[in-house]
C-alpha cells in the first residue's frame, strides 16, 4: 500500500489512477494516523514552495514525515513540487525545505538564455547520472512530461539520479537513502511513467 500525502496540493487523482492502472494499491490520505502507519509514502506537489510548506507545517504532517523519513526510513518519493520540497529550500520562496536530500532549487532564467520559455513545459529527454533502483530496466533513451519554473542541483553528485537540460542541465530525479524525488509529472508520462511507479512499488 503506498500512501498519497493530501496536503492541499498536488494531482492526487492521477498518481492514484497511475498506480492502480499498474494494479499497485494506494491511498490518499491527510489524516494523520493513518500516515502514521504508512508503509510507502508519495509527496506529490503542484503550486509555490512557501505555501506548501506552510501546509505541511500548518497541519502537523510535516513532524510526522520527519519521523516516517528520518527515523523509521521508509521509501518516501516526491514528484515535481514534492521533490523540490526534499531540499533545503527555493529561490522561489524564504522558508526552508524539509532538507532531507543536500539540494536547492532555482529559477530558471530567460536573460541568461534568450528565448528560454518558462515554465519547462512538455516531454523532455533524461539520462542516468547515477544507478538506483528507481531506474531500474530502463534504457539511455527515456523522457518524461516536465511542468516547472524552478529547477533542483544537488550538492554533491551521488545524490542525482537523472539529469535533463532546458537551458541549464538540471537534476531530474534526486535521492538520499530512503528518500526519492522525480521533478517530471510521472503521472502524466505514459509508459515510462508506469515503470517508474513500479519500480518505486518494489523498494
Amino acid at each position: 500500500m503506498i500512501t498519497i500525502i493530501d496536503y492541499g496540493l498536488g494531482n492526487l487523482g492521477s498518481v492514484k489512477n497511475m498506480l492502480k492502472k499498474i494494479g499497485v494499491e494506494s491511498e490518499i490520505s491527510k489524516d494523520l494516523d493513518t500516515v502514521k502507519k504508512a508503509k510507502k509514502i508519495i509527496l506529490p506537489g503542484v503550486g509555490a514552495f512557501d505555501p506548501a510548506m506552510e501546509r505541511l507545517t500548518n497541519n502537523a504532517l510535516r513532524d510526522v514525515l520527519d519521523e516516517k523519513a528520518l527515523q523509521e526510513k521508509i521509501p518516501i518519493m516526491g514528484i515535481c513540487l514534492g521533490m523540490q520540497l526534499l531540499t533545503n529550500g527555493s529561490e522561489e520562496g524564504q522558508l526552508p525545505g524539509l532538507g532531507w536530500i543536500p539540494a536547492r532549487s532555482y529559477k530558471f532564467s530567460a536573460e541568461e538564455f534568450p528565448g528560454l520559455k518558462i515554465p519547462h513545459m512538455g516531454w523532455n529527454f533524461v539520462v542516468k547520472t547515477n544507478e538506483h533502483k528507481l531506474t531500474d530496466g530502463f534504457t539511455d533513451e527515456f523522457r518524461f512530461y516536465f511542468v516547472h519554473s524552478y529547477y533542483v542541483k544537488v550538492q554533491e553528485p551521488q545524490y542525482s539520479i537523472l539529469s535533463a537540460r532546458y537551458g541549464v542541465v538540471f537534476d531530474a530525479a534526486i535521492q538520499n537513502a530512503n528518500i526519492m524525488g522525480a521533478q517530471f509529472h510521472a503521472e502524466k508520462s505514459h509508459k515510462y511513467g508506469m515503470k517508474l511507479f513500479q519500480n518505486f512499488a518494489t523498494i
